[in-house]
């Protein structure tokens, strides 16, 4: 289990061995040194000596006691790779068995161009740049989506790639029927479809896509993620029945990854976060 945190899913792990009647070894890797105390008086209360390991490491830099036969993590965010799941997973992978499975083993994010002067006007209230070039996680509300979302970038999990680079564009084009309304657009709205697992045993999809969104114990849309939003500088005029055209950047450096944004119709904008120089998330 990597990135273990104060521990449910080492709990959720011995409890399907338990249920399944296997034995299980597990290795809790955390590199938050709060959390790890947390795991190492859960593991004395629990009585789990025997079955959990304890390691108080970055997941990337561990090395290894022994191969894994099963990867479990949760670094999933709202756009599925906003909060470092490629990086950190590529860099864990090497304790995963030939043939193992991660969980999960994929996920995808998709974007859609909404209309919502409330969030624009949040942003723009701090009177900077910066603020209107940061994607902001948020329960939307007092928003219309402008057409349905797209695709955007999609992780699998283990990497097999000879060579892994998480750097990624998408060009994204939406087509409008030409009864639909004209709008101001304020950005877009993210959102990520994951896959757990699927194969013999099951398939199992955890998702804020709206087609896809998983239910809750009680029927109601899960909430533990709240879709991401990326504002405009300056919002697009759509006129009915007229397309919207847009790029999409995932760009890795030495030391940070962050997104690039740009409308290119119905008129060309600029480019947000150049560089990532009002927003990135440090590697």
């Amino acid at each position: 289990v990597v990135g273990a945190g104060r521990g449910p899913l080492v709990r959720a792990s011995l409890r399907a061995a338990d249920r399944c009647g296997r034995r299980l070894r597990v290795f809790a890797v955390e590199k938050n040194p709060n959390a790890v105390v947390t795991l190492q008086s859960l593991v004395e209360s629990e009585g789990w000596g025997d079955r959990v390991t304890v390691v108080a490491s970055d997941m990337r830099a561990w090395d290894k006691a022994e191969m894994c036969d099963v990867l479990v993590s949760e670094l999933l965010g709202s756009f599925g790779d906003n909060e470092l799941s490629p990086e950190c997973l590529d860099g864990a992978q090497k304790f995963l068995k030939p043939g193992g499975v991660s969980i999960p083993q994929s996920y995808t994010s998709y974007m859609a161009p909404l209309t919502s002067s409330k969030l624009w006007n949040d942003a723009k209230a701090y009177k900077d740049l910066e603020h209107l070039e940061t994607p902001y996680v948020v329960k939307l509300h007092r928003y219309s989506l402008i057409a349905e979302p797209k695709e955007v970038f999609t992780f699998v999990h283990p990497n097999l790639d000879r060579v892994i680079d998480n750097n990624r564009y998408e060009k994204l084009e939406w087509a409008r029927s030409p009864d639909s309304a004209a709008a101001t657009m304020h950005g877009f709205a993210g959102y990520f479809d994951a896959k757990l697992y699927e194969g013999p045993a099951g398939k199992v999809h955890c998702s804020i896509y709206p087609p896809t969104h998983t239910m809750g114990p009680t029927g109601e849309p899960m909430f533990s993620w709240f879709p991401i939003y990326f504002p405009l500088r300056t919002p697009v005029h759509v006129p009915a029945g007229q397309p919207v055209e847009a790029h999409c950047w995932r760009c890795v450096g030495p030391s940070k990854v962050w997104y690039e944004w740009a409308v290119t119709k119905p008129e060309v904008g600029p480019v947000h976060n150049p560089n990532g120089r009002s927003y990135w998330v440090g590697l």
